[in-house]
């Protein structure tokens, strides 16, 4: 009998350890988590376009959640936007995700603060929920390879602060 447990135990550390294959590219686990291959999703920005994360693949990103409710979301939107200036022409790209507005409540934003990134919509919170996402606003730092380098949960996100994380996405 205790054959038997040990036998079943190592199968079970054995299987337990074995590298994520679905859902992941290269094998590499896939989690809103720093470390981890950021979770793919395709969601439309306020024009119709629609962004796949993977297919951004060699882009230093930053995948902002954010409201227009949001107190620290708007404190924070002009230094995104001036980051992103600067950086563009460098392979940094925004990609502005609110779940919980109206496309025109998020359009009125986007001209109101004249934001010069990608406003995308996630009304069915796919992407959200892809992300677990509890707090507003959350940004995670994603590596050209596509993996989440840095996690910031509420803000507002200073621009130094904001310019750091891209300085090292960039590197």
């Amino acid at each position: 009998m205790t054959g038997i447990i040990l036998l079943a135990g190592a199968l079970w550390i054995a299987f337990s350890a074995a590298p994520d294959q679905g859902g992941s590219a290269q094998g590499l686990q896939t989690a809103p988590q720093e470390g981890f291959l950021a979770p793919d999703f395709t969601l439309q920005d306020l024009n119709g376009q629609t962004y796949t994360l993977s297919d951004l693949r060699g882009q230093a990103v930053l995948l902002n959640f954010w409201a227009t409710w949001c107190p620290p979301c708007r404190a924070e939107m002009p230094a995104i936007a001036q980051v992103y200036e600067d950086y563009r022409e460098q392979g940094f790209l925004v990609l502005a995700v609110t779940a919980d507005d109206t496309r025109a409540d998020a359009a009125a934003f986007a001209a109101e603060y004249d934001l010069p990134f990608p406003i995308l919509t996630d009304s069915s919170a796919t992407a959200a929920r892809a992300y677990r996402i509890t707090s507003l606003p959350t940004s995670f730092f994603i590596t050209p390879q596509g993996i989440i380098q840095k996690v910031v949960i509420g803000g507002p996100m200073s621009e130094a602060g904001i310019r750091a994380n891209v300085e090292g996405l960039l590197k």
